[in-house]
């Protein structure tokens, strides 16, 4: 476990400078690298220690990250549909593509967290973890432009391609469930956040997919997001225990 302080001498300078070393990138300023893994939680529990965290970083970053993707499917797959494209866009720059990025670089021994979130197994998360990837993209872009940021992108996210095809993960859950909807009916799954608890800086949101008024699924998670998608994937993966009479 990295000690508090690591934000408040070299120590974690040092780390993400051999990072940068190691993954050749030719920095200006480190300072943005290192707030790339430091949590919100800390910030909210050490404020004196780590006034800032990554969360600034990911802002706009979805926008110059599927910039980069697009054009590069857009030159690789000259005769698929706009459609197509679209599919394997959100394949790729999804939390869950990101946080395989993150575990192959290591991402997690440079994530600063507060203790509560260390016995949680937060380093292990993979939403914190697609999140880091996307506050050091951002970093990259800020202090190099946009040319350094698509290098980095082609070559740590973008390669992946071969592998989410292969897996059949090009469609997210959410999409797949509608599809199956709608091939039986012209009917769409809607989505409520039912429960949101815990502090500001770990909160819990329990999610729940329904057609018509009939709760199919129900999932826990710390993003909104990510309990919709997760509750379409467990809806998808029990299909056949759904209580709905589609005639």
């Amino acid at each position: 476990m990295l000690p508090v302080r690591a934000v408040d001498n070299d120590f974690q300078k040092e780390k993400v400078w051999k990072l940068l070393l190691n993954l050749w990138i030719n920095y200006n300023k480190i300072t943005n690298y290192i707030l790339a893994f430091i949590h919100r939680s800390l910030v909210n529990e050490k404020p004196d220690i780590a006034p800032e965290h990554n969360e600034r970083l990911e802002f706009l970053w979805d926008a110059v990250l599927e910039l980069i993707v697009t054009k590069k499917l857009y030159i690789d797959f000259p005769k698929k549909t706009e459609w197509e494209l679209t599919d394997i866009r959100s394949a790729i720059v999804r939390w869950r593509n990101l946080s395989v990025v993150a575990k192959r670089l290591e991402f997690d021994k440079y994530l600063l967290l507060w203790k509560w979130e260390e016995l949680t197994w937060g380093r292990t998360n993979d939403y914190l973890l697609a999140n880091c990837v996307e506050s050091f993209l951002w970093a990259i872009y800020i202090d190099l432009w946009f040319e350094a940021a698509e290098k980095f992108v082609l070559k740590h996210v973008y390669s992946n391609l071969d592998e989410i095809i292969k897996n059949s993960q090009v469609k997210d859950f959410k999409s797949l469930i509608q599809e199956y909807t709608q091939s039986i009916q012209p009917l769409t799954p809607t989505y409520k956040v039912l429960e949101e608890s815990w502090p500001d800086h770990n909160k819990k949101f329990v999610s729940a997919v329904y057609i018509w008024d009939l709760e199919i699924w129900r999932w826990t998670w710390m993003s909104k997001k990510k309990s919709q998608e997760e509750a379409a994937k467990n809806a998808m993966e029990n299909k056949n225990k759904w209580n709905v009479n589609f005639i």
